[in-house]
């Protein structure tokens, strides 16, 4: 099994330094490569998931480095976790890596672009692998960097450019606590080997700080509030970028950290309570946002962090299962519908949504599979995302975290409003403007991933579900007891979520609700329009003030710094100047000059010897 595991991470690697050297020769027969490597690690991911099904367990460890008594191992663990999530990686990055064979077609760099995608991949893969944190911040950092290569690989564009290091700065901050967690979890255990750390009994407010330090890092790598605003500005990247880094990848990292490290935050209690807090906080904050914004992405990148919310809420109030769960058939909706964009950009040029309109007619696969995704990030029945996003309210319900739990069902009117509001406006009604003319369906390498996806989002929760005893948690819960249904949160969810999508309809299907209901001068309005204000907040709080002190920096480093060095130099310069007149070339001139000296040289003499 340790042989099939290593080949499912080191396909990716091989992929990705093959496509370094003769990607750019290659072009687009570079994702030949790319998709083939991604097939066979698929393939070898679904074995390794039977192998844990079976009741299979495998880990394996060996010393990279010794420095005195620390030890830097390396290994490759198996369990119910890495298995579901070696799958889910894989068969995403597949498929987005077959829709981007359509998408980016006749990119000049496209070779660079597979090469990059299969190193992001590989980085997360190694992160799911990892038995001890230092791989795990080793994997971290990687995804770090290739998502800030993947959102700015488009950097002829500024805004561009600038996502991709928003991306990387914001993420630098929870990192720095994850880091200095790291330090503080080897002072007090004396070992970063999770197996060994879960197995220790750490005084409880030790642990807590420790876990809190580890969630400020899944804060920033999975977008939740206040470093949730890179997020948005990453939707600059190229669309299948997206689908990839918003699914199961780059931001489920964060959820997957805190899912790994879970006997770490039950030792500390009040962990969890912040990781729900903050969970909720974002689930709901980011739905509000979602509300008005009028980009096809912004809306989709709003409805991730508010669900990665709703994972961590999970989490939190102690739904392991179910926050595994969401996170899971997250990873299928999502990436449906961030791709299902991606086809609607490709087919009119456009993001914004009032472009557009009556689509569903000329892209009929598209608005089909589009569909089948928002009823499942709405938690309509029986679709994927029903199932999960219910037992975490069940479990918050369960739990006495009765203001969490409203503010979920909040969450989930929201969420339905906001979805077939973007359903209704791009595939229904009529036509906006020209874009649209000739719009028609993308062709079958777009398609089909979208197909497959869309299966997914619909299927994929029914392993979860009453229907099959729940047999979903009953693998992944590893101890944490998974919720029984709960029939009356069901009800009032699905219930919330018809009324959310029943205004949607009224208001942008009907004449019922007028469509100045809400006035663009409304206080509330400008509020959401503007992000809570967050990006003016961040950069008077912190860019402001950075350029200020930087500037004066700058200007100490200059005027003293520089003055001091360069007022040596004019000294020495004057000096020299002031010796260079008595240089005249005559002898007599230097005769009296020797004179004059003996004569200064005898008066010293004898004044110091007191002889006058």
């Amino acid at each position: 099994m340790m042989n099939y595991l290593s080949i499912i991470l080191l396909l990716p690697v091989l992929s990705f330094l093959v496509l370094v050297v003769f990607g750019k020769k290659w072009g687009e027969k570079s994702a030949y490569v790319s998709i083939g490597a991604m097939v066979v690690s698929f393939a070898l991911s679904i074995y390794a998931l039977l192998f844990v099904m079976g009741g299979g367990h495998t880990e394996i460890t060996f010393t990279w480095a010794s420095i005195g008594s620390f030890k830097l191992t390396f290994g490759l663990l198996l369990d119910a976790l890495s298995a579901m999530m070696l799958v889910v990686v894989t068969i995403v990055s597949l498929l987005v890596q077959i829709f981007s064979f359509g998408y980016m077609h006749g990119d000049k760099r496209i070779g660079w672009f597979y090469a990059c995608l299969s190193m992001f991949t590989a980085s997360m893969l190694l992160l799911v692998y990892s038995p001890n944190y230092v791989q795990i911040y080793m994997a971290w950092e990687g995804v770090g960097v290739f998502s800030y290569l993947l959102i700015g690989f488009w950097f002829e564009k500024r805004s561009a450019s600038d996502a991709a290091k928003k991306a990387f700065m914001v993420t630098r901050f929870g990192d720095l606590g994850f880091g200095v967690g790291l330090v503080l979890l080897y002072i007090v255990a004396g070992t970063l080997d999770m197996d060994k750390v879960f197995a220790m009994h750490l005084p409880e407010a030790t642990a807590a700080l420790i876990a809190i330090l580890f969630f400020c890092g899944a804060v920033g790598k999975s977008a939740q509030f206040p470093l949730h605003v890179w997020l948005p500005d990453a939707m600059e990247g190229p669309t299948p970028v997206s689908a990839l880094i918003h699914s199961a990848t780059m931001v489920a990292a964060g959820v997957y950290l805190v899912a790994r490290s879970y006997p770490l935050f039950e030792m500390g209690p009040v962990s969890l309570e912040v990781v729900a807090i903050i969970g909720t906080i974002t689930a709901f904050m980011a739905a509000t946002i979602a509300l008005t914004a009028t980009d096809i992405k912004k809306v989709l990148a709003y409805s991730t962090i508010s669900q990665l919310g709703y994972m961590m809420m999970g989490l939190g109030v102690g739904a392991y299962a179910a926050g595994v769960f969401h996170l899971m058939t997250h990873a299928f909706f999502k990436p449906l519908l961030f791709l299902g964009a991606g086809s609607v950009i490709h087919a009119v040029h456009s993001q914004e949504i009032f472009d557009m309109g009556g689509l569903g007619k000329k892209m009929k696969i598209t608005s089909i599979t589009f569909l089948i995704g928002g009823l499942a990030l709405a938690g309509i029945p029986p679709f994927a995302g029903f199932w999960s996003k219910d037992e975490i309210l069940a479990g918050a319900f369960a739990s006495g975290h009765i203001t969490i739990f409203i503010f979920g069902l909040l969450t989930v009117l929201l969420t339905a409003f906001y979805t077939f509001r973007l359903i209704f406006i791009v595939f229904f009604g009529k036509p906006r403007g020209h874009h649209g003319d000739h719009a028609h369906e993308s062709p079958a390498v777009m398609s089909m991933p979208l197909i497959i996806l869309g299966f997914f989002a619909l299927t994929a929760g029914l392993i979860g579900s009453p229907f099959a005893q729940n047999a979903f948690q009953g693998f992944i819960a590893h101890g944490h007891e998974a919720e029984a249904p709960n029939y009356m949160v069901m009800g009032a969810s699905c219930i919330i979520a018809l009324i959310g999508i029943g205004f949607a309809y009224m208001k942008y299907m009907t004449n019922v609700l007028p469509s100045n209901v809400i006035s663009k001068d409304n206080f509330f309005y400008k509020l959401l329009v503007n992000k809570y204000y967050m990006d003016e907040f961040y950069y008077y709080a912190l860019i402001v003030p950075t350029h200020a002190v930087a500037r004066a920096a700058l200007a100490f480093d200059q005027k003293v710094v520089d003055g001091a060095v360069n007022g040596v130099a004019w000294v020495s310069m004057q000096f020299g100047k002031g010796l260079r007149h008595i240089q005249t070339g005559y002898v007599q001139n230097y005769a009296l000059y020797m004179v004059i000296g003996l004569v200064v040289l005898l008066i010293w003499s004898i004044k110091i010897l007191g002889l006058f």
